[in-house]
């Protein structure tokens, strides 16, 4: 729409003399000198989503696998009325676009950067390949390079080798159903230990005492539901549990590792295997299964066995210097009027601080 009432306007500029260079290069491209058919060249937006513009998301790496030579292209709006962030929170699509068809004049800059060649590392690491022109770019840009990224419709970042969300989904639940006025710590639930009990939608809204059809909905939806629209059971008990406040943090992970560990075949202890470790750390933070997963398979390194005993677990939950300060954060949230979190460890001193919208706030400098 904005084309057609000519109110979009482009620039290419030359970043070595910063000569503003008409927008169709008058010489033939290589699409015609090279390929009838198809184009030498092909286009990615490594971030892979949508942001606010105040950083630059980490890179997905599969731009970079093939280890050649990429040329990295900067696009910015320099307007003094801010119409294109479309971001995980925030305007819809139709709202940016009608806000942006509004305006009388639209500029967008697009810069080419020069063509960035990888070292023999980076050709066979396309994580760091990826990494390093991220930071080319934002610096170029002016923005921080943070390690924010989507997986899925996600947004997480990465602690440590694990990655946990901006907003775990079990604060979302906690605001749906202080909303219906129903107080977690009121809730008697029982689950049996290290045996899951699937549930149905009713079942669900009979344990919880909630009456209203969409309260129901949206609050079992938080929770992974199995081929039949299924719940287990314990997931249920964990979250409320960890959504009362009342229990300590050693009580809280105990409870956790008791639903969820299993009995072995051989001895009297009990063990978190893969798929509770991977649900609890789902459940309390967020974090995707995969990553989890992974984590868990580094933490049993040290050990002969498979799974994780009581004390393995809540060292790691509790005391670790850096997963121990992500639990008491994320089970402790902070209750501010700005809704905000800032994700421990998250990003080195100076570097952007994570809000639990989705988005990154650059540091403030002195005097602002």
């Amino acid at each position: 729409m904005t084309r057609l009432l000519v109110a979009e306007w482009w620039r290419r500029r030359q970043v070595a003399t910063g000569e503003d260079l008409p927008f169709l290069s008058p010489q033939p491209s290589a699409f015609f000198t090279s390929f009838r058919f198809f184009s030498p060249q092909v286009l990615f937006f490594p971030e892979g989503t949508c942001s606010n513009k105040k950083a630059l998301l980490k890179f997905k790496p599969g731009a970079f696998i093939a280890g050649v030579p990429v040329q990295p292209v900067l696009i910015r709006y320099p307007n003094s009325l801010d119409t294109t962030s479309w971001a995980w929170r925030g305007p819809g699509v139709l709202k940016v676009l009608w806000l942006t068809a509004s305006q009388p004049c639209s500029i967008v800059d697009v810069e080419f950067l020069p063509v960035y060649h990888p070292s023999p590392e980076e050709s066979k690491d396309p994580t760091l390949y990826a990494n390093n022109v991220q930071r080319v770019m934002a610096q170029a840009l002016g923005i921080p390079a943070t390690e924010c990224e989507f997986v899925g419709s996600l947004p997480v970042i990465v602690v440590g080798r694990l990655k946990v969300a901006l907003e775990p989904q079990l604060w979302e639940l906690g605001k749906v159903l202080r909303k219906a006025g129903l107080s977690p710590g009121y809730v008697d639930i029982e689950a049996e230990p290290g045996r899951s009990r699937m549930i149905g939608q009713e079942e669900f809204a009979r344990q919880l005492q909630l009456s209203d059809p969409q309260t129901v909905a949206g609050a079992f939806g938080y929770f992974q539901q199995d081929t039949q629209g299924l719940v287990d059971f314990r997931d249920v008990a964990l979250a409320l549990a960890a959504l009362d406040g009342g229990r300590s943090l050693e009580e809280l992970t105990r409870l956790a590792f008791e639903l969820f560990a299993e009995e072995q075949a051989e001895g009297p202890n009990r063990l978190l295997y893969k798929d509770g470790f991977s649900t609890i750390l789902h459940l309390l933070l967020g974090s995707p299964r995969p990553a989890a997963t992974a984590l868990h398979a580094e933490l049993c390194q040290a050990g002969s066995s498979q799974g994780l005993s009581l004390c393995q677990f809540q060292n790691f939950s509790l005391h670790d210097p850096l997963y121990g300060k992500l639990f008491s954060t994320y089970l402790r949230p902070p209750h501010t009027s700005r809704g905000t979190s800032q994700i421990p460890n998250a990003s080195s001193p100076g570097s952007p601080t994570a809000l639990a919208n989705g988005t990154v706030q650059a540091p403030k400098q002195k005097g602002d």
